[in-house]
């Protein structure tokens, strides 16, 4: 019988919190309810995520830490202290948007010395920490320049250290990212991760690119219609999704319908169209989906001999060639199609092409089959 892992606590070793936010809703006028009874928690110094498709709730959930919005029910703590009665410009928080938000008729400098100057810092402190903030986003030297003197990674870094200047507890950041290109985007993720290891404050992000916030999150909280639907870290969601939303948004991976009845302990048997019977660890029962990532799904000219496999035989359908690798999709039978690593091949031979209407078996290990609920 194969063994399978259980999954990791996912808010262990987070330390002393610095967001707790317990029970918190949003309903809009109209009856709209944007986020609907939220629990979080977030530890000092972490980068955490909120991820999930448009409409979901996470930059209403992000305004609200902000002060921007108010919850209609529940409680925002930040460092321990509850923001039901605490300004935004009274909270430990700054935010950077997505549209940047920089003062076109401004200097570098004067931009990121605006809420120094808003406070009543002295010249003297103003300069010294708007040259420090600079420094830290890789723009010494730019203070004099004018924001149309700038690329759009540029005027995003001057909105980081506008935010940074201010020395705040926690950093929000709404979906900074999406208005640049793919490769400065990539650029910028991983000058994010470096910055926030430098300076040591705790950043929330929110993003719908599910790529950016695995590449960059400590812990991500998966979210829709207004709901949490699971909080973990990238690794975590990736190999223990708890439902067929979570692991159908986090990364490619394959999803077959299916019946489960309880089979004993943590042990369902689950009845597969074009796949058959299988036992398998899981605790969810009736109508469940199989999920299989692409990576874990192997190609082979011949047939396997292994009671610890799942197999079945599959015909090539399309190719998608993306240089460096390739998916490759197998029609199974029933309208059933899985799609598998090419990079998971058996035959030695140096460089070939699938080519349609061939025929494969297709096997996996079955503690790499997930079951999963709604």
């Amino acid at each position: 019988m194969e063994q399978t892992k259980s999954a990791p606590v996912s808010d262990a070793g987070i330390g002393k919190p610095i967001i707790e936010i317990k029970n918190v809703s949003k309903i809009f006028p109209g009856g709209m309810k944007a986020v609907d009874d939220v629990n979080l928690t977030v530890g000092r110094g972490e980068f955490f995520a909120l991820l999930g498709p448009s409409g979901c709730g996470k930059t209403t959930l992000l305004r609200m830490l902000a002060g921007f919005e108010t919850p209609t029910s529940g409680q925002v703590l930040i460092d321990g202290h509850d923001m039901a009665t605490v300004a935004p410009n009274k909270r430990p928080v700054n935010m950077v948007f997505q549209s940047y938000a920089v003062f076109p008729h401004m200097s570098v400098e004067k931009n990121v010395g605006y809420g120094l100057r808003m406070d009543g810092r002295p010249n003297s402190e103003i300069k010294q920490r708007v040259e420090e903030a600079l420094e830290l986003v890789k723009l010494g030297g730019f203070g004099k320049r004018m924001p149309n003197e700038m690329s759009g990674g540029q005027r995003q870094r001057v909105a980081l250290a506008r935010a940074l200047v201010k020395r705040p507890s926690v950093l929000l950041l709404d979906e900074p990212l999406s208005a640049l290109d793919a490769k400065l985007r990539e650029a910028m993720q991983l000058e994010l991760v470096h910055l926030q290891a430098t300076v040591g404050i705790t950043f929330v992000i929110v993003t719908h690119d599910q790529s950016e916030a695995l590449s960059m999150a400590n812990r991500i909280a998966v979210m829709n219609a207004g709901k949490v639907r699971q909080v973990a870290s990238p690794a975590q969601l990736y190999e223990y999704p708890n439902s067929r939303f979570v692991a159908d948004f986090i990364g490619k991976i394959n999803l077959i319908n299916a019946k489960a009845t309880r089979n004993g302990e943590n042990r369902v048997k689950v009845e597969a169209p074009n796949i058959g019977e299988l036992d398998l660890a899981g605790n969810v029962e009736g109508d469940v989906g199989l999920a299989i990532r692409p990576e874990k799904i192997f190609v082979s000219e011949t047939k396997p001999e292994n009671p610890d496999l799942v197999i079945v035989r599959g015909e090539v359908g399309e190719v998608a060639y993306y240089g460096s690798f390739s998916n490759v999709f197998f029609h199974i039978g029933g309208g059933t199609t899985l799609l598998a690593d090419i990079g998971n091949i058996s035959r030695d031979i140096e460089e070939f092409t699938f080519k349609r209407d061939e025929k494969y078996w297709l096997y996996w290990k079955k503690g790499d089959t997930l079951v999963l609920g709604a």
